[in-house]
């Protein structure tokens, strides 16, 4: 494969994710991958759709603390599954590729990099709300390279325990972060305090307050505290996350609730910051619906939507979500696209009455629409290559739609 295929394709896979979050750590033991899994099964546990890409190549952790440790993995010749925990958390990792867990991974830097675009483009992730990825720690080949991969990340959460040793490295992580235009989402500073089980009272083995102290001194936000928890420890040696197993205590509330500041993330806004460079390249929101992850032929019935924004500058995507569409109902589609600033819906079959009712809410439609992929009609339609039929939906009982919230008419 030619490395512009290879580009297209990881662009391809990058368009239809949401927001992509790294956890970072400037020095191993400070707890990156707890807060990376606990991370990553908050938001699922929020409804959202979420991958989890362990890169940690030399010590993957992810799968034990996950209890997938060994499962097989499956795939097509160019394409291989991530593994599925649950309904909506997808994981993929190099400790599923492993022959065994004693096996030591030896590969320099390039090789690395080729390893962690492949788990990107080659991994079907399909759409995603979030997708968290659990870098090594350090400043070394891994970050660098997920970070200069995915270069709109919506930035990094980083690791921190209280003590002045890790302090200092993951301050040399922030300016990391500022020297690749990685915005940082926060510090969390784990292993912060401790209650004796026999007296109650605080004890602060690694210290307490630091990671706070030096997130000020640095000017970016502090996310909060985790304390010690020995249960954090036999749960993740147990495979089981620690917010499900334990939810009620003071860690299990702070894993959870670090996931706050990621939920809040704003959708991405078209151009914003800067003034566009060209004009004309058309709407700059595009609403899909979509079946298990293909162009639905049915506008009203769809599964759901996929909502890709466009950079009016660069006339490219800069973003996407996944979306749950409203109850079925007259008009109840076309205003609540409205609302979410659509301009422009492309399907694959639309009813004449809702393709009416977009128009008036000033949205155009491109029907009739035969690519199944939404982000290759994205493209297509950016570059004016994008053919439509005016299709109307047929559920086989007349012609058109005659239902649906998208299509008019009620049940």
């Amino acid at each position: 494969m030619s490395k512009p295929d290879e580009d297209g394709k990881l662009r391809s896979r990058l368009e239809l994710i949401g927001h992509k979050v790294l956890v970072l750590s400037g020095k191993g033991g400070v707890g990156k991958s707890t807060v990376a899994v606990n991370l990553a099964v908050a938001l699922a546990a929020a409804g959202k759709k979420v991958g989890l890409l362990d890169i940690d190549l030399h010590g993957p952790s992810v799968p034990k603390m996950l209890g997938i440790e060994g499962m097989p993995l499956h795939g097509g010749e160019k394409s291989i599954r991530p593994f599925v925990v649950g309904d909506n958390l997808l994981v993929m990792s190099i400790g599923f590729l492993l022959r065994g867990s004693d096996e030591a991974v030896i590969w320099r830097g390039p090789l690395k990099m080729g390893v962690i675009k492949q788990f990107l483009a080659d991994v079907e992730w399909g759409p995603l709300d979030y997708l968290v990825v659990d870098s090594p720690p350090g400043t070394g080949d891994e970050p660098l390279s997920i970070a200069q991969l995915i270069p709109d990340a919506d930035g990094a959460v980083i690791v921190t325990t209280p003590q002045d040793v890790a302090l200092l490295d993951v301050r040399r992580c922030i300016t990391f972060c500022r020297q690749l235009n990685l915005p940082v989402l926060g510090v969390v500073e784990n292993m912060s305090g401790f209650a004796c089980p026999h007296c109650g009272k605080p004890v602060d083995l690694f210290g307490s307050g630091g990671g706070e102290k030096m997130a000020a001194d640095m000017g970016v936000p502090f996310i909060g505290r985790i304390p010690f928890d020995p249960r954090i420890v036999t749960t993740a040696d147990d495979g089981r996350p620690f917010i499900i197993a334990h939810q009620s205590t003071d860690a299990g509330r702070m894993l959870a609730e670090m996931a706050a500041p990621i939920l809040a993330l704003p959708g991405r806004t078209p151009g914003a910051g800067k003034a566009p460079e060209k004009t004309g390249c058309g709407p700059f929101r595009i609403a899909i619906p979509v079946d298990k992850g293909a162009i639905s032929a049915h506008f009203g019935h769809a599964e759901r939507f996929l909502i890709f924004d466009v950079d009016a500058g660069s006339c490219k995507v800069a973003g996407s979500a996944e979306l749950d569409p409203p109850e079925h109902g007259v008009g109840v589609l076309p205003e609540w696209l409205k609302a979410e600033g659509v301009t422009l819906a492309i399907a694959g079959g639309i009813g004449r009455q809702a393709r009416d009712l977009l128009s008036k809410s000033g949205i155009e439609v491109v029907s009739g629409v035969t690519i199944t992929d939404p982000a290759e009609a994205v493209r297509a339609w950016l570059d004016g290559e994008l053919a439509g039929t005016d299709t109307e939906c047929n559920h086989d009982h007349g012609k058109g739609c005659g239902h649906g919230g998208g299509c008019g008419k009620a049940e």
